[in-house]
């Protein structure tokens, strides 16, 4: 299972390499792997009967992150259709972009991606199924992003990356609450805890952080709107992650998580609601659109809140629909989204109103195209007419708080039957449009997936069995068997009526659709929705990081020093506020004349540098200030360190001036303004650490250290000379980081004095 996973992985980088190798043959190669994966799948499938199997590898144990894969009836389905889609696309790629400079690209992108969301559908393990998450956002950016010199691709790839790390990051944190509470990451473990989850306290803000990463992947209201601008990509991209692969991701957490977050008012109202929106306004937006790519996009966006509606409706007939429509749609809208890149290709054009006529020029792609518009429109015999008959039996069979539900499906179909004859018998049937004129044919590898997709949706009507293929997903998404009586005759009864009822409805649609538009023509959504807030949100928080750059990174070091100063006296002083006030503690003893004495002195030395105008001045005066502090060190009993500090400050005076001496008087520059703020943070940086200073003499949070040093100095680092041990035993890194800065200060100087004496110049 891990090389499963993992092949798509291992041979991305290899795919440049083969295409600049075999640049004709690459493709047909590289799809040998998910057509490969697949009939693994297809050899492991008898197995599902017996149950679900796992496979685990370690991987972070200590957070009981485990790299752990389940296979049963549900990621079976959702891996087989990824497999074999990606096969697809991969061949069409070679085609689409033959002669691309970038194809070896595409080609390593697209296998990036089906690793990625075969992991996602297959990983049993929250973190891990996080991970897999956020690689489909990541090689979905690249894949939009594929014609980089266009700002609208750039800008589209970016709007999906935005919106779905977005809701990656929400799902990050619902899925680590999921842990918490139910004390396990995998998925198989936190199942039984259904009850536990669902009246734990937290339970809505789990089921919201959750929902908010699976809407905003699946293109849910008012997420929807990144998917049509994504059709800014090749076709090959359009047709995998917005038809088979990523969009249906968010369906699938959702459809995994059933079991265990599902079964609530809360979870029937937030999907179920948010679903049946999201179907009606993507037919509605579906229907009105002019470019192909644009109309199936949306109506894509339609039918996944179809499956939204469905799996939040949770009853079983809803569930047994869910995943006939899924497997219905994988199949129609992979096919047409192949066949409107042949018209784009062959026609040169994706606009409604200067195609038609196009089955003359491009029959493979007509016939494919109009099989898999039947499918979605629900034209008998096709799979899309037993789906179709599936939802609205699923849609009539709710609980009594959403009887709304049947009438949404029905309008949503009636809809999306007009679509589907506009992107089918207005493109190929008909009068012959301006662009049929040098339209013609595609490749052999552009013709394969549409003919095969569209032709299998169409024919799988027909197929007795497929239940058996469908059934294991329906039975993991309610917990229990589901049987499925899937068949293109159920006798006389309601869902036959309404069907029949939508497809005179969408005919009249389809019919008097410039009528309908110009009546409905004041339900612009483009002017007020979701896609003019994000621009709006983008745009500010642009505007807001521009300022805070001019604010933050000035260029000025006093700026700088401002600002981190600020922040730091702020925090602690405040935050000592908080949290107890500032207890602070007196010393234990007076200080003598003597030790008052050197004080005032040090005080003295400070105030004469502050207001020294010559600079060897200043520095005397700093001299003056650090013996001081020498001195009261030797008076506290520490003479090491007064040696020490002598040593430094009689060695830092000389340096300074040998460095300053020839440099001008002091002149003032800054006004009495910006000197009186100097003072002012000066003066707070001083209180705030005699503050730090008082409070941590009257804490103990320990023993003192100083203990464990004279006790173990000679027993453990065998010396005499605390100090000493101190410094090249019990802290021995320390020393050596210390000395390996002098030396490699040494090393400048050295180079600076070299450049001297050879005459260089800096």
């Amino acid at each position: 299972m891990l090389f499963l996973v993992a092949s798509g992985f291992l041979l991305a980088p290899l795919a440049p390499v083969l295409h600049r190798r075999w640049p004709r043959r690459a493709g047909w190669l590289l799809s040998l792997l998910p057509f490969s994966l697949s009939a693994w799948l297809f050899l492991h499938a008898r197995h599902l009967e017996e149950g679900a199997r796992r496979w685990v590898y370690p991987w972070i144990p200590s957070l009981d992150v485990a790299l752990s894969f389940r296979l049963d009836g549900l990621s079976f389905l959702f891996s087989l259709l990824i497999a074999i889609v990606g096969g697809f696309v991969v061949l069409y790629a070679s085609g689409y972009l033959e002669g691309h400079e970038h194809l070896g690209r595409i080609y390593a992108w697209l296998l990036t991606f089906m690793a990625s969301m075969l992991g996602l559908v297959l990983a049993d393990n929250l973190i891990a199924l996080f991970v897999f998450w956020e690689l489909t956002s990541l090689s979905s950016y690249l894949l939009i992003g594929f014609y980089h010199e266009r700002e609208a691709a750039r800008a589209a790839a970016l709007q999906a990356l935005l919106v779905t790390g977005l809701g990656g990051l929400a799902l990050l944190a619902g899925f680590v609450l999921m842990g918490r509470i139910g004390s396990s990451f995998e998925l198989s473990a936190l199942e039984p805890q259904a009850a536990a989850l669902t009246s734990h306290p937290l339970y809505a803000a789990v089921l919201l952080l959750v929902l908010a990463g699976a809407f905003t992947k699946s293109a849910q209201f008012p997420f929807h709107f990144w998917l049509p601008d994504a059709m800014e990509a090749p076709a090959p991209v359009s047709a995998y992650l917005h038809a088979a692969a990523m969009v249906k991701a968010g369906v699938y957490l959702v459809a995994r998580l059933t079991p265990t977050l599902g079964g609530t008012p809360l979870f029937l109202s937030l999907v179920a609601g948010t679903g049946a929106l999201t179907m009606i306004l993507g037919a509605w937006l579906a229907y009105r659109q002019a470019y192909l790519k644009r109309i199936l996009a949306y109506s894509t966006v339609s039918a996944l809140g179809a499956l939204m509606l469905l799996l939040g409706l949770g009853t079983p007939a809803a569930v047994k629909a869910a995943i006939a429509v899924f497997f219905a749609h994988v199949l129609y809208k992979g096919a047409l989204f192949l066949a409107a890149g042949n018209v784009e290709h062959g026609a040169g054009t994706g606009e409604l109103r200067l195609l038609g006529g196009l089955a003359r020029a491009m029959p493979l792609t007509a016939f494919a195209a109009l099989a898999a518009a039947a499918s979605m429109a629900g034209l008998p015999p096709s799979f899309g007419f037993i789906a179709k008959e599936s939802l609205l039996a699923g849609a009539l069979e709710v609980p009594p708080e959403a009887p709304w539900a049947a009438w949404i499906a029905v309008a949503a179909s009636a809809l999306l039957i007009a679509v589907s004859l506009l992107v089918s018998w207005r493109v190929f049937a008909g009068e012959a449009g301006k662009a049929a004129a040098g339209a013609h044919e595609a490749s052999p590898a552009m013709l394969v997936g549409p003919v095969a997709l569209g032709t299998s949706g169409f024919l799988l009507g027909l197929s007795p069995g497929l239940e058996r293929l469908l059934e294991p997903a329906a039975s993991v998404v309610t917990g229990a068997p589901v049987p499925m009586d899937l068949a293109l005759w159920h006798g006389w009864n309601l869902p036959l009526a309404l069907s029949g009822a939508s497809l005179a409805a969408g005919l009249l649609l389809y019919a008097g659709r410039k009528q309908a538009l110009a009546a409905l023509g004041a339900l612009d959504w483009g002017r007020f929705g979701p896609a003019v807030w994000y621009r709006a949100t983008l745009k500010a928080t642009l505007k807001l990081a521009d300022v805070q750059t001019r604010l933050l990174q000035s260029g000025y070091l006093r700026g700088y020093l401002t600002i981190v100063v600020a922040t730091v006296v702020g925090l602690l002083f405040f935050g000592g506020l908080r949290r107890a006030g500032w207890q602070l503690s007196a010393p234990a003893e007076d200080p003598g004349a003597v030790e008052t004495l050197v004080v005032l002195v040090v005080l003295a030395s400070v105030a004469a540098a502050v207001v020294s105008s010559s600079r060897l001045g200043a520095i005397a005066a700093l001299g003056a200030a650090g013996y001081g502090i020498a001195l009261i060190f030797l008076l506290a009993g520490a003479p090491d360190l007064a040696i020490t500090q002598f040593v430094v400050e009689s060695l830092v005076v000389v340096l300074f001036v040998f460095a300053f001496y020839r440099l001008p008087r002091f002149a003032r520059l800054s006004s009495p303004a910006s000197r009186l703020r100097d003072v002012a943070f000066a003066g707070a940086v001083g209180v705030l650490m005699s503050l730090l200073t008082l409070a941590a003499a009257g804490s103990s949070l320990h023993e003192p250290i100083s203990n464990y040093f004279g006790e173990w100095a000679y027993l453990k680092a065998h010396g005499r000379n605390v100090v000493n041990v101190i410094l090249v035993d019990f802290r021995a890194l320390d020393t050596l980081g210390e000395i390996t800065v002098i030396g490699i200060a040494a090393l400048g100087v050295y180079a600076l004095l070299g450049l001297r004496r050879t005459g260089g110049g800096a």
